[in-house]
């Protein structure tokens, strides 16, 4: 996938998945050691469930979730708990990327960074200097 699709047949969960393990790939090691446990998905959609408990109406509103708890927050007392989890919601994704013009893979790079962000407790500020750090 390399973000200059126009025409044809609309990326699949999977290159959308790949690229994000990209990214992840890229990380600075001092956070690639800290997100191997996340369990990582791509989802057509977010449920309603989900999107009900985050007060959101349509579900292509919602491209990307991290559930679970940020690292400055966990504690020894959290073991047998779900893993983290980030999901990506590929309908939502491909409905920006056409809505905006951003290339795909940015866009996907740009969602993925936002929701390890959540996992790390990073600002807006602090997202944006590791998305700068992961882009090709």
């Amino acid at each position: 996938m390399d973000g200059q699709e126009v025409m044809g047949e609309a990326p699949s969960a999977d290159a959308i998945e790949a690229h994000a393990r990209g990214v992840i790939a890229r990380l600075p090691a001092e956070f690639r050691a800290h997100v191997g446990d996340i369990v990582f998905a791509v989802e057509e959609l977010a449920d309603n469930e989900t999107l009900a408990n985050m007060g959101i109406d349509h579900p292509l509103d919602l491209t990307g979730l991290y559930h679970g708890r940020p690292l400055g927050e966990k504690s020894s007392l959290d073991s047998g708990a779900m893993p983290d989890r980030i999901l990506l919601y590929r309908q939502a994704i491909l409905a920006e990327w056409c809505e905006t013009g951003v290339r795909l893979d940015d866009l996907v790079a740009h969602i993925t960074i936002h929701e390890i962000g959540h996992h790390f407790g990073l600002s807006d500020d602090d997202m944006h200097a590791l998305e700068d750090a992961v882009a090709d």
